[in-house]
């Protein structure tokens, strides 16, 4: 979201006279919450604006222009790259790409390079800059604990060519057989499942709410009310119990990896 509300409720709680902890405490959440949506990073729940309205005596003004939690515009894409960077555990859904933290140059050169109208090169760079950096979160050898579901139609698309896929689904079997990731593979073969709708990605914190982002085409909607994320983590968990072993998803990486070398 924009820093608007954000910088106003800063503003409204320095003219109350407290600190972020103090207000914390007498609106029942944490101070890094109270951090976070004031510097823009977090859209507050319902139940945390009226809260908020009620600890600072400000009406229902901080409800009435919450940010709405059905907005679908690219902006937030900006807020979810920072709570990637907050996160503790971190599960990924890809549908259509490899998700942004595991991509390799090659693979993210395509993907930023394949759009309409395209950019320039001084953004295409830009951005691809920006997505390599995201993947530095994996370079601590613990945290945040990651785990990825791939439809297997996210291997069988040879994006960027058979060499870059290669190098690219490698990437994510180092990753797994170092044990800094879990990774499954959704078989072609199951058909339907619930997370065919778009990618997901789930996150939680040492000591905010959890949070989920969601994406399709042109868009991407953050979500931190407690009904959705739960409602979001159920489908999450409900197809990952439809998906590969980790033994098998890692043989089919692979067997795939293997098959697209034999084009060099």
């Amino acid at each position: 979201m924009g820093s608007a509300y954000g910088d106003w409720l800063r503003e409204q709680r320095e003219s109350a006279g407290l600190t972020q902890q103090q207000l914390a405490d007498a609106a029942v959440m944490t101070r890094s919450h109270i951090a976070h949506i004031e510097a823009g990073r977090r859209i507050p729940s319902k139940e945390d604006a009226r809260r908020l309205d009620q600890a600072l005596n400000t009406g229902n003004v901080l409800s009435s222009f919450r940010p709405q939690e059905d907005s679908a515009i690219a902006d937030y894409f900006e807020v979810a790259r920072q709570l990637e960077q907050q996160a503790t555990m971190i599960r990924e859904f890809g549908l259509s790409f490899v998700p942004g933290i595991l991509q390799t140059k090659g693979y993210a050169s395509t993907v930023l390079g394949s759009g309409f109208p395209p950019w320039s090169d001084e953004e295409r760079d830009k951005r691809l800059r920006t997505r390599l950096e995201r993947a530095k979160i994996l370079e601590d050898p613990v945290t945040p604990v990651v785990w990825v579901l791939l439809d297997e139609s996210v291997l069988r698309r040879p994006v960027g060519g058979p060499e870059v896929m290669a190098e690219q689904v490698m990437h994510i079997v180092r990753l797994a057989e170092n044990q800094r990731i879990r990774v499954h593979v959704m078989p072609l073969g199951l058909g339907y499942h619930p997370l065919l709708p778009g990618m997901v990605t789930l996150m939680r914190f040492e000591d905010q709410p959890p949070a989920a982002y969601c994406e399709g085409m042109y868009m991407g909607k953050i979500h931190d009310a407690p009904t959705m994320v739960e409602r979001i983590q159920s489908t999450y968990d409900l197809a990952l119990g439809d998906a590969l072993p980790m033994k098998e998803s890692l043989a089919l990486l692979r067997t795939t990896a293997k098959g697209y070398g034999r084009h060099d």
